[in-house]
């Protein structure tokens, strides 16, 4: 059974990735460790979704049997969402297979038998571009890809993880922020805001526009004016919204690498030479102070 593999511990970015594959030709088969996540997945269009049923919580403990079923079923690729999990199962499996790997790559395409990925490195200044041939592990972040719809069948299959590991315990992590990913539209807020009760400025742009609130990096580390969650960048959110609107943002390039998939960019920049003007669909060039106040009237009309 030749296609490609796909794993997330994010139901959403599993879904990325078997439209990733079909929108390819590729047969998709999503492999997940749980009955609740083949729920989840089930209408995801794949071929056919694998339970790998075992004793163990943890996902990581079953690199070894990924490995060992990724070759049983003669696949091409595994594909995995490139989370703090995702990366960390993508490696093991990847290291018992002794497999070619490219990690949190931005774009992947099929042909002569090998798998291209592209990459951003040197803090996105570089597009590395790498040719991966045989049984490969290549993992990817959310909100690269559009997610289909089809029904799936669901298969279980009895492995035996790596129990030299267990889950001792749970604790939830409170996030503050917004998903940014789902988000059908978003304004983005840099460092031209001067005082973070200005920030209800944004609110109220937001507002009108019934958008979502992201920012730079500098906005959510420095300043902490939102929480890290909200954070657009190479390191940070990756969006592909309806309508990216960005308020007094430079536009360095480890920013718009977060927004460039945006379908349309409006940019509101005192300086007429930010970098922000080479990315968006519509530049305004003044300040924000003034613009922003009537973009909202106007909006309101």
């Amino acid at each position: 059974m030749a296609g490609v593999f796909v794993y997330s511990d994010k139901s959403g970015i599993a879904l990325e990735l078997v439209g990733c594959a079909k929108a390819a030709g590729k047969e998709a088969m999503v492999i997940v460790f749980s009955q609740e996540a083949a729920e989840e997945v089930k209408n995801s269009g794949a071929d056919r979704v694998f339970i790998l049923q075992g004793d163990n919580e943890v996902p990581e403990n079953y690199a070894q049997a990924v490995a060992d079923f990724l070759k049983e079923k003669s696949a091409e690729l595994f594909l995995v969402g490139a989370t703090a999990r995702g990366r960390d199962l993508a490696a093991r499996v990847a290291g018992y297979l002794d497999c070619p790997m490219a990690s949190d790559v931005s774009a992947i395409s099929f042909g002569d038998g090998k798998v291209t990925t592209e990459r951003m490195i040197y803090g996105g200044a570089v597009t590395q571009k790498e040719e991966l041939t045989g049984l490969s592990v290549v993992t990817v972040a959310g909100g690269k890809y559009a997610p289909i719809e089809g029904s799936a069948e669901v298969e279980t299959v009895t492995v035996t993880p790596d129990n030299r590991v267990q889950l001792v315990e749970r604790a939830p992590v409170e996030r503050k922020g917004v998903n940014l990913q789902a988000a059908d539209r978003v304004v983005c807020v840099g460092m031209g805001v001067e005082k973070e009760e200005d920030m209800q400025m944004i609110r109220d742009l937001a507002a009108v526009l019934n958008a979502e609130i992201g920012c730079t990096r500098g906005i959510a580390e420095e300043k902490h004016w939102l929480p890290p969650e909200q954070y657009i960048g190479i390191s940070g959110a990756v969006i592909k919204p309806q309508l990216c609107v960005s308020i007094g943002i430079s536009g360095q390039v480890q920013h718009t690498i977060g927004i460039r998939d945006s379908k349309v960019i409006v940019a509101v920049n005192n300086n007429e030479k930010a970098p922000i003007f080479k990315t968006c669909d519509y530049g305004i060039v003044g300040d924000l102070y003034e613009v922003v106040p009537l973009l909202i009237e106007e909006l309101k009309k």
